[in-house]
């Protein structure tokens, strides 16, 4: 089970046997568990994988979590180019900058779990035509039934 939660400065998620992810709002930094991930590699790290690939001088973050690919978007101003693109193949769970640019972005990623972050996450759901009502918690079990995008509203 993947259990993603909101923690005020950043974003966490906890997979099966507790590893938790921390995906920080404010500095764009993540980490597993006390290791900080900060420049483009794979990584492996208590049974989670992480790929981190850099285009123009940003850091994007994919990782498989419990079999499922979880990719971090800390950014909205970046051209959408096909090397850009492949990094978002087979998305189950993305977490994203919650702007209005980024609604943009998301359009053009075929995820099957949407979660925004940040303060204009209202804006971002709103542009998508997605009235959430805000939840404590997301709970991911082991299979994914999910045909359309389901968009999660994290308080």
């Amino acid at each position: 089970m993947i259990e993603i939660f909101n923690t005020g400065s950043s974003i966490q998620v906890k997979n099966s046997d507790n590893v938790t992810l921390n995906c920080n709002k404010e500095t764009f930094e993540v980490s597993i568990g006390d290791y900080k991930i900060d420049f483009p590699w794979e990584y492996e790290k208590s049974w989670v994988l992480l790929e981190v690939c850099e285009f123009n001088e940003k850091l994007f973050y994919s990782f498989l979590v419990e079999g499922k690919v979880l990719v971090v978007l800390f950014y909205d101003d970046f051209e959408m180019k096909e090397e850009i693109m492949s990094f978002f193949w087979d998305v189950d769970i993305l977490l994203v900058v919650g702007t209005k640019n980024a609604s943009k972005i998301v359009e053009n990623i075929e995820a099957r779990v949407v979660i925004p972050f940040w303060e204009g996450k209202e804006m971002f759901l709103h542009a998508l035509w997605q009235h959430k009502e805000e939840i404590e918690n997301f709970k991911l079990k082991w299979e994914m039934w999910i045909e359309n995008t389901e968009f999660i509203n994290l308080k």
